[in-house]
């Protein structure tokens, strides 16, 4: 095949993908203070050294991380390590969308909802009746020009609820809020331009009456960018941007990032070349925290576009970065770019997990973030200052982290440029993990992280800038990497910064969330349609039921009126891995589909489309 096939090939990929489916303490570098005291919170069987940030889900699943700390953690025990072997399905309810079902569902006041992929069905179901029966509908009818401008997948991550609302993301860059018991729709507010590439997949947070949501569209040229709107009416608060003069990233005196690195006037212009920046990608489409006493929210920022680096010279802030901000004004606080220049598509929109406890002997505010890039990385969240990198999945692009600088180690050989391939760059990518999210027991004191072992080869090639179309500039083969598995279930031990058990998947990477519970168990699916509860201390699987699709959706956990926990999950296969179930796409070039083909061969013969959610319980 020639280049230029290849190129014609790529410039239609994301289309086709589309048409398929308080007090803030800010420390200047080298002083430490003692961390304020922890919020209080508790629950049964936690360790001493270890307090949560946030109320857990009890029963219900009101965000969409369950709580406000990313943590996805419940303390239900009803269901727990003797009786889970008996768990069984009591509703499945397939919606007929043959897509990705990313996110999760909600359980308020007795009445579950679930958010589909496009067309971005809100349905309801009533807890409180035999069979949990269907209570309304809501169509939002999003614009179905949507659908040819989204990048891998139709997909929508969930839902967030507050004051009687259900607030979400349609694909079509418009956030509604729904009556959460008439399912009516109370006001629909335009976040950006469908004509322009932008689409929305991500699950807003809801924080102090500030409804928060990114926008998606990195291989198109977007500016990336968080919307705030007003919960009561959804006008526009703030609106904070990954690139661009200071300004317009919401950067003031109150900013100050640890390092050097991120240390400066208008590095979202300067970093870029003459006007770069302004297509230049850096979405936000994954999930955001909240530290209520600190008061800030936390986020992870995308790629920069396009994909080849040498059109881009400079570090491209505030591209892959983690920004702290004021939920209410938007005004950031500190910054941390985990990649400059980035030469291998490394998002790091990925979950920012909010906890206190003991590093290092002391207590800290830490932020943990299993990064895209491969590493594991630990914050502290009120400066920014990185205190680990420890790699959790086989990585080459960089050695390490240099803690002092808070600058990769990289190795100059894997990186991206015109003409030339990157051979045998670890992760891919597509990364050491994905969207989906960990989840941390605060029983354990350890993390769960949902892994692939995915390497590439990587060429570099020019890419034209036309507005709404895809702007990419790279051919990419991936494959499985070294050790034999391409999926893995890792428990990590946060404080001493090593794996302690993992479960590994020779064939398909782990791309499913994760849910950590009170009763000692770690759920979580694969792409072949498995559910899976496992026990928390030691990996050992307990239990699986085979779904009707490939699972890449989050589990949740709740308790119905008649008082018993159940466990939910969506299943149907999706995403950009994911994807390559579908029947419109083929195996025979392994660099379609941005390049996963070749990694994910054998998911044909494993899985297939579907749509549904699944319940269980216990009888």
């Amino acid at each position: 095949m020639t280049r230029q096939t290849r190129t014609a090939r790529r410039a239609v990929f994301v289309p086709a993908l589309g048409i398929l489916c308080g007090l803030v303490l800010v420390l200047s570098p080298g002083l430490h203070a003692a961390p304020p005291e922890s919020a209080g919170v508790t629950v049964p069987g936690q360790r001493s050294d270890i307090h949560l940030v946030s109320p857990v889900p009890d029963g219900t699943w009101t965000l969409p991380a369950g709580d406000m700390a990313n943590t996805r953690y419940s303390p239900l025990d009803d269901i727990n390590t003797t009786n889970v072997t008996k768990l069984t399905p009591v509703k499945i309810f397939a919606d007929g969308i043959p897509h990705g079902h990313e996110g999760q569902p909600l359980v308020v006041n007795n009445t579950l909802y679930m958010v589909t992929p496009f067309p971005n069905y809100l349905i309801a179901f009533d807890l409180t009746k035999p069979g949990f029966p269907m209570k309304w509908k809501y169509e939002p009818h999003p614009d179905p020009r949507s659908v040819g401008k989204a990048c891998c997948d139709t997909v929508n991550r969930g839902a967030s609820y507050a004051d009687g609302k259900i607030v979400y993301a349609t694909l079509d860059d418009n956030v509604v809020a729904v009556d959460a018991d008439k399912g009516t729709e109370i006001w629909r507010t335009p976040v950006g331009e469908v004509s322009k590439g932008e689409t929305e997949t991500m699950a807003p947070l809801i924080v102090k009456h500030v409804v928060i949501v990114g926008i998606s569209g990195g291989e198109l040229g977007t500016h990336g960018r968080v919307t705030a709107l007003n919960l009561d009416n959804g006008q526009v608060m703030w609106r904070a941007y990954n690139t661009g003069p200071d300004k317009d990233c919401l950067i003031g005196p109150d900013f100050h990032p640890y390092y050097a690195k991120d240390q400066g006037r208008d590095l979202g212009v300067s970093t870029w070349p003459p006007d770069a920046w302004k297509i230049g990608g850096g979405p936000v489409w994954g999930w955001i925290s909240y530290d209520p006493q600190l008061n800030l929210i936390y986020y992870g920022t995308g790629n920069p576009g396009p994909w080849n680096p040498d059109q881009r010279p400079g570090a491209n802030k505030w591209t892959c970065t983690i920004w702290a901000r004021d939920p209410e004004t938007g005004q950031a606080k500190w910054a941390f770019q985990i990649v400059p220049h980035d030469a291998w598509d490394y998002d790091e929109i990925m979950e920012n997990i909010l906890v206190d406890m003991n590093w290092e002997g002391k207590p800290r505010k830490l932020l943990l973030h299993p990064a895209r890039s491969g590493f594991m990385m630990v914050f502290d969240r009120q400066t920014g200052q990185l205190l680990s990198a420890k790699a959790f999945e086989p990585v080459n692009w960089a050695s390490g982290f240099d803690l002092k600088t808070g600058e990769p180690d990289v190795d100059s050989s894997k990186v991206t440029h015109t003409g030339v391939f990157a051979r045998d760059a670890c992760p891919s990518s597509t990364g050491a993990k994905e969207f989906v999210p960990s989840a941390f027991s605060p029983k354990t004191g350890l993390l769960y992280i949902p892994a692939h072992n995915t390497c590439m080869d990587r060429e570099g090639l020019k890419a034209n800038y036309i507005q709404g179309t895809p702007y990419v500039g790279a051919d990419v083969n991936m494959y499985p990497g070294p050790d034999g598995y391409q999926g893995e279930l890792i428990a990590w031990d946060v404080e001493h910064a090593k794996k302690v058990w993992s479960i590994k998947d020779a064939v398909l990477p782990v791309y499913s969330g994760v849910l950590a519970t009170g009763g000692d168990l770690v759920f979580y699916g694969t792409l072949e349609g498995e559910f899976r509860a496992v026990d928390a201390h030691t990996g050992k699987v307990l239990w699986q039921f085979k779904t009707g699709s490939g699972i890449v959706g989050d589990p949740i956990t709740f308790k119905g009126p008649d008082a018993k926990q159940y466990v939910a999950i969506y299943s149907g296969v999706g995403g950009w891995m994911g994807a390559v179930a579908f029947p419109s796409i083929s195996l025979d070039d392994p660099t379609a589909a941005l390049g996963v083909v070749g990694a994910m061969k054998p998911i044909k013969q494993l899985t297939a489309p579907g749509g549904a959610l699944y319940i269980f319980g216990l009888p």
